[in-house]
C-alpha cells in the first residue's frame, strides 16, 4: 500500500515535469529530487531524465542524490539564489525598463528582491506561446507591486522599441534565465535568440541569470513538443513545428549572473570547465 501511494506521487511528478506543469529548471530539479527519494532506483532516475532531457540541473541533482544529503542539495539552491539576487540588485538602475521572456525562477526572484530593496523599474515581458509561461512571470512580479506590461510574442519590436515623441525609447536591459549553460552560450526558451539579436542590433545589453549547476559539457538536445500545443486538430496536410528551446550564442550575452557573481560569459565558462 505504501509503495502504491509513493508510485502514484512519483508518476504524477514525472507527468507534470513532462507536460511543463512544473516550470523552471530549479523547480524541476527540486521536484525530481522529491520524486527520486520516494522510489530511489536507477529506473526512477532514468524515467525522470527522460521526462525532460534538456535539463542539466535535474541531471546534476540526481547524480548528487546518492552522494550528498537532500538537505545539502536544497541548501545550494537557496544560497545560490541569495547570491544572484545581490548581484542583480547591483545591475539594476532606478528607471530601468527590463525585458524578459518566458518564466525563470532565478529571474523572478532576483527582480522581486530588487523591488523589495527599493529599486524603481518596470518590466516588459512576452506571453510566450504556445504554453503562455510569460503569464506566470507577470503574475509573480505584479503581485508584489512591480509594474508589468505584457506583449504578444509577435510584438517583440514594439515591446523593445517604444516611440516617445521625436525620440525612440528602448528597453534598457534584457534579463533571461536559462535551461542549460554550455561553453558556446545558453539554451533557453524559443524566441530568446531573436530577442537577443534585436537587442544586439540596438545596443541593449543582455544578461543571463542562472544557477551554475545548469552548466554542462554534454550536448543538449532541442526538445520538440507536441504539435497540438500549437494547433489542436490542425488539418492533416499542414506541417507544424514546435521546438521548445533554442541556442543563444555567447556573442549576444553581455554577462551572466550566477552564484559566482556577474561575469563575462567566456570567463564563466572557463571557470566551470576547470571545475571551480
Amino acid at each position: 500500500m505504501v509503495y502504491t501511494s509513493k508510485k502514484k506521487v512519483f508518476d504524477k511528478i514525472v507527468r507534470y515535469i513532462k507536460e511543463i506543469r512544473i516550470q523552471g529548471a530549479t523547480n524541476i530539479a527540486k521536484s525530481a529530487l522529491t520524486a527520486y527519494f520516494l522510489l530511489p532506483s536507477v529506473k526512477s532516475k532514468r524515467m525522470l531524465l527522460n521526462a525532460r532531457p534538456t535539463e542539466p540541473m535535474m541531471w546534476r541533482v540526481l547524480q548528487l542524490a546518492n552522494q550528498v544529503p537532500k538537505e545539502k542539495i536544497l541548501e545550494h539552491f537557496k544560497e545560490a539564489q541569495d547570491k544572484m539576487n545581490k548581484s542583480t540588485l547591483g545591475l539594476i538602475k532606478n528607471g530601468d525598463t527590463l525585458f524578459t521572456h518566458c518564466h525563470s525562477t532565478n529571474v523572478s526572484k532576483a527582480l522581486i528582491y530588487a523591488h523589495k530593496k527599493g529599486k524603481k523599474f518596470r518590466v516588459f515581458n512576452t506571453e510566450t506561446r504556445p504554453l503562455y509561461q510569460g503569464r506566470k512571470t507577470a503574475k509573480e512580479l505584479s503581485k508584489v507591486g512591480i509594474k508589468v506590461t505584457m506583449f504578444t510574442d509577435s510584438a517583440l519590436a514594439t515591446a523593445m522599441e517604444k516611440d516617445n515623441g521625436k525620440d525612440k525609447e528602448f528597453v534598457t536591459k534584457v534579463l533571461f534565465g536559462a535551461d542549460a549553460l554550455i561553453k558556446e552560450g545558453v539554451i533557453n526558451k524559443i524566441g530568446s535568440k531573436t530577442i537577443s539579436e534585436f537587442a544586439k542590433m540596438h545596443k541593449i545589453p543582455v544578461y543571463v541569470i542562472a544557477d551554475s549547476w545548469k552548466f554542462t559539457k554534454n550536448k543538449v538536445p532541442i526538445e520538440q513538443r507536441k504539435l497540438n500545443e500549437v494547433w489542436d486538430r490542425a488539418p492533416k496536410k499542414i506541417k507544424i513545428k514546435n521546438p521548445a528551446f533554442e541556442f543563444v550564442p555567447k556573442k549576444y550575452i553581455s554577462g551572466i549572473i550566477t552564484e559566482h557573481g556577474l561575469m563575462r560569459y567566456d570567463n564563466f565558462a572557463r571557470r566551470l570547465l576547470k571545475g571551480n
